[in-house]
């Protein structure tokens, strides 16, 4: 098993689960007994406002609620946010650079570093032991260093094609594979 934690998951084209078509995973642990990720492309239309009003004025754009995966526990809301000073600290835990997991729980003032820019996924991705090394090995997903910006990118849409491109080789040719082949 090799860890994909702190790196991407970029669905194939070939990946036609609706709960992860053409999704881009940030991946946070990845055990032999579990993993657990954060769909980073799927913004919903629920505004930050009322859910989060403590929040809100340091969402990232676009400024909603992201669908973090397909599994929604009752407490399943995970923060990223951007910190001034990325040092470990009261309600804020590094994950990539200067971007890590934040307490949503606490007031922003009362969270050390200083959030910058914050991002609220509801729900989140998890695979049971060897359930996502099984998929791998299917070749349902490409896995891809993540960069600190994918995590709060203002264009979540085209997140997927993005980091595809980036890749070149036979990753960026699959940016342009049609969301009907029949079309092609």
């Amino acid at each position: 098993m090799v860890s994909t934690a702190r790196r991407l998951l970029v669905a194939t084209p070939a990946l036609l689960d609706p709960n992860f078509f053409r999704t881009v995973v940030f991946m946070i642990e990845h055990t032999p007994e579990a993993a657990l990720g954060i769909v980073i492309n799927r913004p919903s239309r629920a505004d930050l406002d009322e859910a989060l009003p403590e929040w809100c004025h340091l969402a990232a754009a676009p400024a909603v609620a992201f669908v973090g995966g397909p599994v929604q526990a009752e407490d399943a809301v995970i923060g990223l946010g951007r910190a001034a000073n990325p040092v470990a600290g009261d309600g804020w835990q590094p994950l990539l650079d200067a971007v890590g997991s934040v307490d949503l729980g606490r007031p922003p003032a009362e969270v050390q570093p200083e959030i910058t820019a914050v991002r609220v996924f509801a729900g989140y991705a998890a695979w049971g032991p060897g359930q996502l090394d099984g998929e791998l090995a299917l070749n349902g997903w490409y896995v891809v260093d993540a960069r600190a910006d994918d995590l709060l990118t203002s264009e979540p849409e085209s997140l997927w094609r993005e980091v595809l491109r980036r890749q070149g080789g036979e990753l960026a040719m699959a940016a342009n594979h049609p969301l009907d082949p029949r079309t092609n």
